[in-house]
């Protein structure tokens, strides 16, 4: 028996659904977020706030001395940016799920990016989770951000950032926009941000685009 317009239509409407959840699935790929030691801890927190309100897991890496930041610099404590993240793994964690090529990630935000921490990666020295997983992406071909974080730089300094843009990282030190007009650090720290997450293709509303 011929089908009916109406079978059609419906088989076809099951068909896209189908697709859209299948890309809605995709799309929930888990963004893995690492907060070292460097100053600007506000850029960790921010990156973790825009995954929860944009629906983007985020798996979190914090190291100690991030830790040790994240309190100094905010009025936040681990609890709080725990809350924030959909799994959080300790450092030490070498064996954690984020650890393997397997896991599978749309990528890594490091921010801030401590000079040791873009050493370990620029000579895949992977001696703890954080520089392990963004060595992971890397091998799998998976965006990697580093929000470098230090200043003057020396020639070793500027030396491992090249190399690490050999591996495939992106260097983005936390530079702000000021064509943006920022009336707040938040408001600058909003749009760096912003321009990590475009990095990552990760659709968003958190910059205030240039239309010349």
């Amino acid at each position: 028996m011929k089908p009916s317009s109406g079978d059609v239509f419906r088989a076809l409407w099951t068909l896209k659904a189908e697709k859209a959840m299948i890309r809605a699935m995709s799309n929930s790929d888990p963004l893995i977020v690492g907060i070292t030691g460097a100053t600007g801890a506000a850029l960790g927190v921010e990156t973790l706030r825009a995954c929860r309100d944009l629906g983007v897991p985020a798996h979190l890496v914090i190291t100690e001395t991030g830790l040790r930041a994240l309190t100094l610099e905010t009025d936040l404590g681990f609890d709080d940016v725990k809350a924030l993240a959909a799994q959080t793994y300790p450092n030490k964690d070498v064996g954690a799920a984020v650890a393997s090529g397997s896991f599978k990630a749309r990528g890594m935000i490091i921010a801030p990016c401590s000079i040791k921490t873009l050493s370990g990666i620029a000579g895949s020295f992977s001696h703890n989770l954080m520089i392990r997983a963004a060595d992971v992406c890397l091998k799998e071909r998976r965006p990697v951000v580093l929000m470098v974080r230090e200043t003057p730089l020396h020639k070793g300094h500027l030396s491992l950032m090249s190399r690490a843009a050999d591996l495939g990282c992106h260097i983005m030190p936390p530079m702000p926009a000021f064509y943006t007009k920022p009336q707040s650090i938040d408001d600058m720290v909003r749009h760096i941000v912003g321009r990590a997450l475009d990095l990552m293709s990760i659709e968003h509303d958190r910059v205030d685009r240039w239309q010349g």
